[in-house]
């Protein structure tokens, strides 16, 4: 694995602060998933789970849209691998998906939600859409990314050390 990422400051304002600590943790998924096949992205853990290195990025596409697109900005748009019908389908679903189309959606859902966090004023402002009736700030969210994001990538260390032998941090 080639690490190219750029640690975050260690003093910074509070926003530039959140940005580089969500964006080092979106890198550091990439580089877990760096040089791999299709057929060890799609490699599961452990029964009965489904999870893989594929499924962890369709699974982060789905969150930044739902997060930066949908709540934020009140975006009337579904889920992309997902849905009411078939809700674990980022993971169950990967037999057959395409890596190259996954990482294309990741990486446009990531630039949409950059888009959105920089076009709110301040990191107190808040969801046009509630979830279960509450409105969460900007702050909030990506705090929650930076959680989701370090809870997966925990995930994916194990899934590549699994698949290769990888470790890293």
């Amino acid at each position: 694995m080639t690490d190219t990422r750029i640690d975050p400051p260690v003093v910074a304002g509070e926003r530039a602060m959140l940005r580089a600590w969500l964006d080092w943790h979106r890198e550091t998924l990439a580089v877990k998933c760096q040089g791999l096949s299709e057929e060890q992205l799609r490699l599961r853990s452990v029964p009965p789970s489904s999870m893989s290195l594929l499924g962890l990025v369709r699974h982060m596409a789905d969150v930044e849209r739902a997060w930066f697109r949908r709540r934020l900005n009140g975006e009337d748009l579904g889920g992309i691998y997902y849905s009411d019908d078939d809700p674990d389908g980022e993971f169950d679903n990967v037999d057959t998906a395409s890596a190259e189309e996954a990482f294309a959606t990741w990486h446009a859902e990531i630039e949409h939600a950059r888009a959105a966090e920089e076009a709110c004023a301040d990191l107190d402002a808040t969801t046009k859409t509630g979830r279960q009736g509450v409105h969460h700030s900007l702050r909030w969210i990506m705090c929650h990314m930076i959680e989701e994001y370090a809870r997966h990538n925990g995930h994916a260390d194990l899934l590549r050390e699994r698949i290769d032998g990888a470790t890293g941090e």
